[in-house]
């Protein structure tokens, strides 16, 4: 038997304010943007499956049945989700995340489209004075 455990505590699920498991945040905050419909898919089947702390335990074989894809494909799904930072993974246990803390990214000249330092961020946004 499987013994279920949050891996991610401090981001344990509560139902967001307009009450819907599924957070409207997903789309204004654009948590969905580098992720691929496979991925979409594997974010609604984990939020249906899960219990109330989101936690699940499919197998990539069950779920790449559910989702009518190869397992290479769920594989990348979960990928895609991690990267998004929508979901925690240890085999065999998924937990799907609080969306408590937006993800913030800042392009700069430096380092393109990606994740920029605190000070990076500054000297951009005050012409180099920071």
């Amino acid at each position: 038997m499987i013994v279920k455990r949050l891996l991610c505590p401090e981001r344990a699920r509560r139902i967001p304010e307009q009450f819907s498991w599924v957070d409207h945040r997903l789309v204004r905050e654009h948590r969905f943007k580098e992720c691929g419909p496979e991925a979409m898919a594997l974010y609604l089947l984990l939020i249906t499956v899960g219990d109330a702390e989101g936690l699940s335990y499919y197998s990539d074989t069950a779920l790449a049945r559910l989702m009518r894809v190869d397992e290479a494909g769920v594989r990348k799904a979960r990928r895609d989700l991690l990267r998004a930072d929508l979901i925690a993974y240890r085999k065999p246990l998924y937990q799907v995340l609080s969306l408590e803390h937006p993800v913030t990214m800042a392009v700069t000249p430096q380092r393109g489209n990606c994740c920029a330092s605190i000070g990076e961020i500054l000297r951009t946004a005050t012409g180099g004075e920071a």
